[in-house]
């Protein structure tokens, strides 16, 4: 095992990893901007590094720099978390050309499966079922126009070398085609600065269930299980549970060998995710969609509800560290189990807003955290990079924290999760609790009947009318407290002065 690691990363995730750091006796180094000077990240880790200015491209996402803060602490490994330089191929490759360990997978194995096209060509290779769609990269505007005729309408154009939903169309229209193919090539070039595009059929109401697959340097590799990530907005997760409510045990292990020989056939090392689109009215015509060359962030569903050799719960970022190490998995598919439902919620620094045509915006929010109450109890977990005093800003990715529940069955876990965000309190931030916790008891999302477009159709239905009055009440009470005058020092009563004596 490594005796230090750095940390290329900052919020939730940073904390995360340096929790397992700490638990496994190793020396953690974050890494700071100067946004993130006061961090909670900064404060829990062992040592921490500035490595630049608040914009992104000249601190998290600058290897040089990031390489420079492992070789002033003596590191030997980093840890990339996700988003940032996680799926980033050149990154993998400098670490290994400094001599530090790549907590993820090889360089080549990251570009391969980054790569949309190259990625599917590879995997239907090995046999894993995947979208019709073109073929061949770098197609020109008449060759995606001719492949989307041959497929018949509706058809999804996306980038091959981004991810995130950015530069993904949804065509309905032949004759809207070019002036969608357009348009996608300007969103891909200037989101990943690659404007290759390809087209595949589009699924209605669609699920989007994930695999999660963990490999180690000596050619085992096994899958953990499914988590379903249906409930999006604009093509972004916002709650995910494991297992999926659709699927049956054959269909899972079906979907699981399936996501086995995806990562088999890229040479994967590590914790990856290969996700599937699964249609609703028939789970066994899944097909794949990606794979994901990192932790994901709703990893924690997996980790609760996961046994091996009989003992409940994995941690992940664990067997990260020790599949970077050199160690072997010691154990195989037939002693892993699954139990129990888990159903995860991310907190995002975000106001929703009724559009007037029906749709619903989101908003980045930014503030000072004021007051802080996270939910505890029985089946719940709490992710967060939240401290008591945080600024939060505009400049990062606005996800503040996870919380996730458990129970035995999937209702129980569901009334966890919405317990706790019930309880959940961020003053001074605005953020998509309350929204989420609607979500969570809509009637679709309790029995499971969910789709990718669930939470698009349902959104407005999920903002209130008006701001609840027990909210001015409070805020009432709160400016006359404000206003009250201070009691005296020395041991004053503080109370109004007494009427004076006849």
């Amino acid at each position: 095992m490594f005796d230090t690691v750095l940390v290329a990363n900052r919020g939730e995730i940073a904390v995360r990893v340096i929790r397992t750091l700490r638990r496994l006796g190793v020396r953690s180094v974050a890494v700071y901007s100067d946004a993130d000077a006061d961090a909670r990240h900064v404060r829990e880790a062992d040592t921490a590094v500035r490595i630049g200015p608040a914009p992104a491209a000249e601190s998290y996402l600058s290897i040089e720099r990031l390489l420079e803060a492992a070789a002033r602490t003596g590191a030997q490994a980093v840890h990339p978390g996700y988003g940032f330089l996680a799926e980033n191929g050149a990154f993998a490759r400098a670490c290994a050309d400094a001599g530090l360990a790549f907590i993820g997978p090889p360089a080549g194995a990251i570009e391969l499966m980054g790569d949309k096209i190259r990625a599917k060509e590879t995997v239907r290779a090995a046999g894993v079922p995947v979208v019709p769609g073109s073929s061949g990269s770098g197609l020109t505007d008449e060759q995606l126009t001719a492949a989307a005729r041959e497929i018949g309408m509706p058809v999804l154009l996306k980038p091959s070398a981004g991810g995130g939903g950015k530069g993904m169309r949804l065509v309905r229209d032949e004759a809207l085609l070019s002036d969608e193919i357009a348009a996608a090539r300007r969103e891909a070039r200037g989101a990943f600065g690659d404007d290759t595009l390809l087209v595949e059929r589009w699924i209605d109401r669609p699920r989007h269930i994930e695999i999660q697959v963990l490999a180690d340097g000596q050619g085992h590799v096994v899958h953990l299980g499914e988590r379903e990530c249906s409930l999006q907005r604009r093509h972004q997760k916002i709650i995910e549970e494991a297992p999926s409510p659709l699927l049956d045990e054959a269909t899972r292990a079906r979907m699981g060998e399936a996501a086995v020989a995806a990562a088999r056939s890229c040479g994967y090392v590590g914790a990856g995710t290969v996700e599937f689109i699964v249609p609703g009215a028939d789970p066994s015509a899944y097909c794949f969609m990606e794979m994901n060359t990192r932790l994901q962030v709703e990893h924690p569903v997996t980790e609760l509800t996961v046994s091996v050799g009989g003992r409940p719960g994995l941690d992940l970022v664990e067997w990260q560290l020790r599949v970077a190490a050199g160690e072997p998995l010691p154990f195989g598919q037939d002693e892993i189990a699954f139990a129990g439902h888990a159903v995860e919620a991310r907190i995002c620094a975000e106001t929703a807003r009724a559009a007037a045509d029906g749709r619903v915006d989101f908003l980045p929010s930014a503030g000072a955290v004021l007051a802080l109450d996270e939910p505890a109890g029985e089946g719940v977990r709490v992710d967060s990079g939240l401290s008591q005093g945080t600024e939060v800003g505009t400049v990062y990715d606005p996800m503040l924290a996870k919380v996730i529940a458990h129970g035995p069955d999937r209702p129980t876990a569901l009334r966890r999760l919405r317990a706790a965000l019930g309880s959940l309190t961020v003053l001074g931030v605005d953020t998509n609790t309350g929204f989420l916790r609607r979500l969570a008891a809509h009637p679709a999302v309790a029995s499971g009947e969910l789709d990718t477009g669930l939470v698009d159709r349902a959104a407005a239905q999920l903002i209130p009318a008006a701001i609840p009055e027990e909210v001015y009440a409070t805020a009432a009470l709160l400016r006359q407290a404000a206003l009250e005058p201070a009691a005296p020092r020395g041991g004053g009563s503080g109370g109004r002065p007494e009427p004076a004596g006849p």
